[in-house]
């Protein structure tokens, strides 16, 4: 199967983490690191045995010997780096969103796909295992028709004011997780969405302009109906649970814990509460997304989240946006390259 080279662009929590989870296949080299500053980065390079760091991502796509790179810098920076890579004949991870565009996410992948290239978008929460069980017994037809879906995702804690102002708001930010995965998980598109939100964790979040608090309701193009709720404080752990409802039974993912103990007394049962930090609860998810990538490439395979799933989150994203600020629930047409 040969070596596969590699570049990573932006070297931050998520830059990092996917380096240290593709050290773990023997046939990936990790060649070269860009990021905005690389001062403090050289004995973690060494350690990481990454030869090259560059403050000029463009570096990285003019090198021959790198196959594919990674994009983990600020989301606004995605999609024009993108189209760099694909011209310059890379393939190409892009953490999500692709953009804060569906207008740019389009040009985007339109130039993937004139050059020829693969891209696959994080969207990790595919490649939990437990969520993944409850979307391949759901294709299998074991649940027989999907009628509801529902999926809880909270955040033990809340960002900063500053990252709000600067992550295109819950519905792009931490919501599209959960738009993604409906898609996924129900194997139909999203059709029209109802969204509603407001502040109720911290009034800095409001005073950035976005909310902490909201629950979206679905309907599918299969019939179904699905509700997620999110908020960005769950004082418990980071909740991540997921159910599909339909005419054979049930299939459902729970919160995942340090361990499986119940603690039963005259007085109480006790459980442990969920994982606390969404490293410690994807870890295995993280890693799954980084193999299937490098194996789809080097195998030349389809990725199995492509950049169109990235831009269909994004609509339902939009939508969602479109339906809070109006009121009303907000019609999608999930045409592959087109705005409307």
């Amino acid at each position: 199967m040969g070596i596969l080279t590699i570049g990573i662009i932006g070297a931050g929590r998520i830059g990092k983490l996917h380096v240290d989870n593709l050290k773990l296949m023997p046939q990936i080299k990790i060649k070269a690191v860009s990021d905005v500053v690389v001062d403090h980065l050289h004995e973690w390079a060494a350690s990481k045995e990454i030869s090259k760091l560059t403050t000029n991502y463009q570096d990285l796509l003019a090198d021959p010997e790198i196959d594919a790179v990674f994009i983990c810098s600020p989301t606004n920076t995605h999609a024009s780096i993108i189209e760099e890579a694909a011209r310059a004949k890379k393939h190409i991870f892009c953490e999500k969103p692709v953009s804060f565009s569906v207008e740019e996410t389009i040009q985007a992948l339109e130039v993937v796909e004139e050059h020829g290239v693969q891209l696959q978008v994080g969207f990790n929460r595919r490649f939990d295992p437990n969520f993944k069980k409850v979307h391949d017994l759901v294709q299998q037809g074991e649940v027989g028709q999907p009628h509801i879906l529902k999926i809880t995702s909270r955040d033990p804690q809340p960002p900063s004011p500053e990252y709000v102002r600067a992550s295109g708001g819950l519905f792009m930010d931490m919501m599209i997780h959960d738009f993604d995965m409906a898609r996924y998980v129900m194997g139909s598109e999203v059709i029209e969405v109802s969204a509603y939100g407001t502040t109720l964790i911290d009034p800095a979040i409001e005073e950035a302009g976005d909310i902490d608090t909201a629950i979206v309701s679905l309907k599918f193009a299969n019939g179904a109906l699905g509700v997620i709720d999110n908020s960005r404080q769950a004082v418990y752990g980071y909740d991540q649970r997921l159910e599909v409802f339909g005419e054979k039974g049930a299939a459902a993912a729970d919160n995942c814990r340090p361990t499986t103990v119940e603690m039963s007394t005259g007085e109480s049962v006790v459980k442990e509460k969920p994982l606390y930090f969404f490293l410690e609860r994807y870890t295995q998810a993280y890693i799954a997304e980084v193999t299937q990538f490098a194996r789809a490439i080097m195998e030349k395979q389809s990725v199995s989240c492509t950049g169109n799933d990235g831009l269909q989150a994004e609509r339902i994203a939009k939508a969602a946006k479109e339906s809070l600020l109006s009121g009303q629930p907000v019609k999608i047409e999930h045409k592959k390259y087109a705005v409307n």
